[in-house]
């Protein structure tokens, strides 16, 4: 490989031609969603989330931006940004990785072994190391509200987002017991 751009196209073709779905922005190969379904034997088993990747111009040598478009409950996940807290490719990146190992290898180690003590969801992991059968249904709740085929479709996050403050409104309070109340 000659440079980096030839390396990348290469990299964002075998990903298309491999059992992915591959979703390009703006006619690129820079950017792009694609379709990451959770790997077996996992509690995300079952669950389907859009992940977004960029690549950066200096891709492989520079590692690729990653995050999850649809909500997922994981210690070394942000729920609000989507955004990936793993080593291999915050850290120690190399150019040996491609796309694929990403995919195929980074990301569902990530979710099959999750690792508290480094999170970006500090509820998460604080849940997993305190009460674990709790967080293996928060985990299992969250895939059956946001990580279903039908929540990748359209992705906006604010979308889900919407809902969400909508169900909780209607489950913290009704606007009859707030105009009801008198000042103390």
């Amino acid at each position: 490989m000659s440079s980096p751009s030839k390396r990348r196209d290469m990299d964002v073709m075998k990903l298309m031609m491999s059992d992915y779905t591959v979703e390009t922005i703006n006619d690129g190969l820079s950017e792009f969603n694609v379709e990451f379904h959770g790997p077996k034997e996992s509690l995300y088993e079952g669950g389907v989330w859009k992940i977004r990747v960029e690549l950066p111009d200096a891709y492989p040598y520079k590692s690729p931006s990653i995050g999850f478009l649809n909500k997922i409950f994981h210690p070394n996940v942000d729920e609000l940004s989507g955004s990936v807290c793993l080593d291999v490719i915050n850290q120690s990146w190399s150019p040996m990785f491609d796309l694929l190992n990403v995919f195929e290898v980074f990301l569902p180690q990530l979710l099959l072994y999750p690792n508290p003590s480094d999170p970006l969801n500090g509820d998460a992991a604080s849940l997993m190391m305190k009460d674990k059968q709790q967080y293996e249904q928060k985990v299992k709740e969250y895939c059956e509200r946001y990580a279903k085929r039908e929540n990748i479709s359209n992705t906006p996050a604010e979308e889900s987002s919407d809902e969400d403050i909508s169900d909780e409104l209607s489950m913290d309070s009704s606007d009859d017991d707030v105009a009801g109340q008198a000042d103390p």
